[in-house]
């Protein structure tokens, strides 16, 4: 980087510059690829945000990434910051795309991890007992046996077992016995139970519930106990059961780690707590380690559907063929369709967080978001928690939220997952390991406990874009291969598991 104030101008005609230090009024700034003079800033500008490189008309669009990101509200002068006291927000059209265009990666020499090889050849990254709840009732039960059995000393003798799950939730009764929120909740509580990282599973109801346990999808090779608390005999004797079943599964889950290819890797593919440098350090250098993984034969999996919004163009034209644009477009209907019903405006997703860190609008945000996707073509889309069969770069229509987009990923199959944050989103998804990667040097130094990867030096001039997607993908097979990460050792992961609730509560 040159000396003094430090900038980007993302393509040559944006309209907008980053600055990535801040600055404050009447600093001469030099505005990259512009051939011309200096413009002066008018008002203090803070780290991550924007500052006009050149007269922007009223109504004209403001451009960042090469693309729209909003339309000035007011006349804007060279110099001015830019952001949501200047930039309006207009909604976008969906314009013809074509596809089958993108080349698939070269081959490249086979990677290994040291991953855990179950009987019916499935892959997992961690080796967990997993307690599932059909229904809010039974989650006390599930959360009491956890603890008995960590504080009984009875994991100490299965140093290859990574711990006990309760993976409880807030519903499963008082819901619609044939509706789309019962059928979302079975799926996902489904796509954990079969999830490889859990070798072996306490499944847990009351017993009067609408989600039946019997009307879930488990696994026929994995090692279940299942016991519902009415029949049980009441609380105290279901936690009972449930530690006596526990016990009896950890006989069964000790194994070793072996080396198996990288293509048996799914990623999932995360960023919350955004900022105006998460779409120039963290989440392209995540969209190259995603490629990296793609060219070893496997999975990334991008999601939150509404952080797409205003970028899915970019997608679509990336899809292997129209039928998977098409299904790719129709999500996005879907979600205009759903805010609207609600009263609500897809703009609205940009949190108070994300704005202070620089991001006016949702086409912003979302630009910045689809750098995590890499640059391979877009294989497959997945409704939430479906499985994820697909071998490449697959998209999974999930909410924006981070809890319920993740539980989505890990449901479809994730057995990674990396989460970019700028503002320092703090998370932990057991029963799958996930690597934060913090966008900016200042955030990590603060917060370095909660921090796996700092790709903030990125901006600052150390590394460049692809140097870090390597480092990255380095680190996801040594985390696939054991090695624990931050939020592993900071204990999250107990209360992460978040089903999207769709439909009404009786």
């Amino acid at each position: 980087m040159p000396a003094g104030p430090r900038l980007l101008r993302l393509r040559p005609d944006d309209s907008v510059v980053v600055t990535l230090d801040g600055l404050g009024p009447g600093v001469a700034v030099p505005v990259p690829d512009s051939g011309g003079g200096p413009v002066v800033t008018r008002e203090a500008v803070p780290p991550g945000h924007k500052i006009a490189a050149v007269p922007i008309a009223d109504g004209a669009p403001i451009h960042k990434y090469g693309q729209v990101i909003g339309y000035a509200t007011r006349a804007i002068q060279a110099g001015e910051h830019v952001h949501v006291h200047n930039v309006g927000f207009a909604d976008t059209e969906n314009s013809a795309v074509t596809t089958g265009t993108v080349p698939a990666p070269e081959p490249v020499q086979p990677e290994t991890f040291q991953g855990i090889v179950r009987a019916d050849g499935r892959v997992a990254t961690r080796n967990y007992v997993g307690i599932i709840t059909s229904v809010n009732c039974s989650a006390t039960v599930a959360k009491l046996v956890a603890e008995r059995v960590r504080m009984s000393g009875m994991l100490a003798a299965h140093p290859s077992v990574d711990g006990v799950v309760a993976i409880t939730h807030q519903t499963g009764c008082g819901l619609a016995s044939d509706g789309a929120g019962l059928e979302l909740l079975k799926r996902t509580l489904s796509g954990y139970a079969k999830h490889p990282n859990f070798g072996g599973l306490v499944v847990v109801g009351l017993g009067c519930e609408v989600n039946q346990i019997a009307e879930l999808e488990l696994p026929t090779t994995t090692p279940i106990r299942s016991m519902t608390i009415q029949d049980a005999g009441g609380t105290a004797a279901a936690v009972r059961a449930g530690v006596e079943g526990v016990e009896s599964l950890l006989a069964m889950m000790d194994i070793e780690r072996e080396p198996v290819p990288a293509s048996k890797l799914i990623l999932g593919l995360e960023c919350g707590g955004s900022d105006g440098h998460s779409g120039i350090t963290a989440n392209p250098a995540l969209g190259v380690a995603a490629d990296l993984l793609v060219a070893q034969g496997g999975t990334a999996v991008l999601g939150e559907t509404p952080e797409i919004y205003g970028a899915e163009h970019l997608l679509a034209q990336r899809a292997v063929d129209d039928d998977v644009a098409a299904r790719l477009l129709d999500r996005i209907a879907w979600w205009r369709e759903y805010t609207a019903k609600h009263g609500g405006s897809l703009d609205n997703n940009p949190s108070p967080g994300n704005k202070e860190g620089g991001i006016s609008t949702i086409l912003e945000k979302s630009l910045g978001a689809v750098a995590k996707a890499g640059s391979t073509p877009l294989r497959d889309v997945r409704l939430f928690a479906e499985p994820v069969t697909a071998k490449g770069l697959v998209f999974m229509d999930t909410p924006g939220y981070d809890p319920v987009s993740v539980t989505g990923m890990v449901a479809g199959g994730a057995n990674v997952v990396c989460f970019t944050t700028g503002r320092g989103s703090v998370y932990g998804c057991k029963p799958v390991p996930s690597l934060k990667l913090a966008t900016n040097s200042e955030m990590y130094r603060r917060m370095s406990e909660d921090m796996d990867i700092n790709c903030g030096v990125i901006a600052d001039g150390e590394l460049t874009v692809e140097q870090m997607g390597r480092q990255i993908f380095e680190r996801i097979l040594a985390t696939a291969s054991g090695e624990q990460t931050a939020s592993e050792v900071l204990g999250f992961g107990d209360e992460e598991f978040a089903p999207w609730q769709l439909g009404a509560v009786m």
